[in-house]
């Protein structure tokens, strides 16, 4: 599985939990494997640290989203473009191997424009830019 289908996968797997808070890991986790028919072991160990390193970082990641997007709280995102937001600032800032900005910026546009809505990718942008610059 390359790697932008295993962001992809837990991209879903945030955005289940966010929507539905009594979804544990495991079962979320399932569905997306269930679909990525190629899903291996070591894919679901990135997928697992990676997902828990996001809800382990969930205040101070959220904090920087708000103060990049001062005009937009976070209750009120979009929840694909909240999963999209944590994710790509997780990969940025508190990821064990931290992806280079302009990477995750990238990879979290693309998501944006496959599952968001008309103007996801460019507040996706906007948001990561600002995260970057502060």
């Amino acid at each position: 599985m390359s790697r932008r289908e295993g962001r992809e996968a837990i991209f879903k797997t945030l955005f289940g939990m966010d929507l539905n808070p009594t979804l544990d890991l495991s079962t979320a986790l399932q569905t997306a494997k269930d679909e990525y028919k190629n899903f291996t072991e070591k894919d679901e160990k990135y997928a697992l640290s990676t997902i828990k390193g996001v809800n382990e970082n969930l205040n101070a990641i959220d904090s920087l989203i708000s103060l990049s997007s001062p005009d937009w709280k976070i209750e009120r995102m979009a929840a694909v473009d909240k999963a999209i937001l944590r994710l790509a600032t997780f990969e940025m800032k508190f990821a064990e191997e931290k992806l280079k900005p302009n990477i995750a910026i990238n990879e979290a546009v693309e998501l944006a424009k496959k599952f968001g809505a008309d103007e996801s990718s460019r507040f996706i942008n906007g948001v990561l830019s600002g995260i970057l610059k502060k």
